[in-house]
């Protein structure tokens, strides 16, 4: 197994860190004490080819791979895990746009949606329907000019500020089966928005409620097949979940960064912090972690780019790895600050806050245990997972 970037991949890095060092960096403090949702670099990022990364060339976007992909996310999660994450959201509504839509509505939309110009929200969590995503009750029923959605979808990153909506409402039975996705303007009329979360962290990107009544789209909103939406939701989830691993790599990456410069600039007792010995050992510790994250997620990224049938177990391990080991690597750095770190005068108490959602979203990390369990114990034959 070569683990060595090749040198196409080593560029798609550079590009990221000094789009993420001139776009994000001086900024990033300010989007998240005022709230500001940075479209204007978000459309910057477009021109880069980061709004579509692994949306494919014929279709408008960047084509490379879900490997690429985390490499991209990780830079720029370096200095900012909320903006890098909402961009990881998009770039999973946008695949799916160009995956599953018509040609007719993937013609009208990938375009903009790869530029960066239109944003996109993915709107599958419901108030009662968080971790069993099955139960969503939001409907869609036939009429003689297309669907007619009604229902309500909770904490949707982007509402109210992005122009296009991939839903996901029941227009069969009460099974995943009956579950269909659509793609739907988020001007329509009958769309309504809720007021904007106040958030722990993620505050560059606005957080709400979206609530569809007698909301009326063509044929050509449905993404796919009828009663093929959650199966295109899980795939989604597959890349959405290696983007929101990367970041939480990219945002302890940061951290950890940040504790090095610390230690060797601080004094204490006549002496560098770098020189104790005990906090030496915690360093390495945090870097051996930490290291060992991003392989998972680099393995996963590797399996999913090659259609491997048990890809989704592996991005489920991924995602649970790197988010736990990144949100305790941006404690201890922030243990590291001492009284400094707990200031907004640096980095880590926003790296920090920032970080501990994803263990909650695009599936909680318990979820994640429950789909690497329930392989384990289906599959007679783990040769696959050594």
């Amino acid at each position: 197994m070569d683990f060595e970037l090749n040198e196409d991949q080593q560029a798609f890095r550079r590009a990221a860190r000094d789009f993420a060092e001139r776009e994000l960096a001086p900024h990033a403090a300010r989007w998240d004490q005022e709230g500001h949702f940075p479209k204007a670099q978000l459309a910057l990022a477009g021109q880069l080819g980061f709004c579509a990364l692994y949306t494919p060339q014929p279709l408008g976007g960047s084509g490379l791979s879900r490997l690429d992909a985390t490499l991209v996310y990780e830079e720029l999660a370096r200095v900012d895990p909320s903006t890098t994450a909402y961009l990881s959201i998009h770039n999973m509504a946008t695949w799916m746009v160009a995956r599953w839509g018509r040609p007719d509505l993937a013609g009208q939309w990938i375009p903009r949606l790869a530029s960066g110009t239109a944003l996109a929200s993915y709107c599958l969590t419901e108030p009662g329907a968080g971790s069993d995503a099955a139960a969503l009750r939001t409907t869609a029923r036939r009429t003689a000019d297309g669907w007619c959605i009604d229902g309500s979808k909770a904490f949707i990153s982007g509402a109210g500020e992005t122009e296009l909506l991939v839903v996901m409402a029941r227009t069969g039975g009460p099974q995943a089966d009956g579950i269909s996705a659509f793609a739907v303007p988020a001007d329509t009329p009958g769309i309504r928005y809720g007021r904007r979360e106040a958030k722990m962290g993620w505050n560059s990107q606005p957080t709400r409620a979206v609530h569809f009544d007698a909301v009326q789209v063509g044929p050509q909103h449905l993404l796919g097949q009828a009663g093929e939406g959650f199966r295109m939701a899980m795939r989604g989830l597959d890349g959405g979940r290696l983007g929101i691993a990367a970041c939480s790599v990219g945002g302890a990456q940061g951290a950890l960064d940040a504790a090095c410069r610390h230690l060797c600039e601080r004094r204490q007792f006549g002496r560098p912090l770098a020189q104790f010995q005990a906090l030496q050992f915690k360093l390495a510790d945090m870097a051996t972690e930490l290291t060992a994250a991003r392989q998972m997620v680099r393995l996963a990224a590797s399996r999913l780019d090659r259609d491997d049938p048990h890809a989704s177990v592996y991005c489920a391990m991924a995602k649970r790895l790197a988010t736990d080991a990144g949100f305790e690597v941006c404690n201890q750095a922030l243990q590291l600050h001492g009284g400094y770190g707990y200031t907004r005068d640096y980095p880590l108490e926003r790296l920090l806050r920032d970080l501990r959602v994803h263990q909650i979203l695009e599936g909680s990390n318990e979820i994640m245990r429950v789909i690497v369990a329930r392989h384990l114990l289906e599959q007679p034959d783990l040769e696959h997972l050594r």
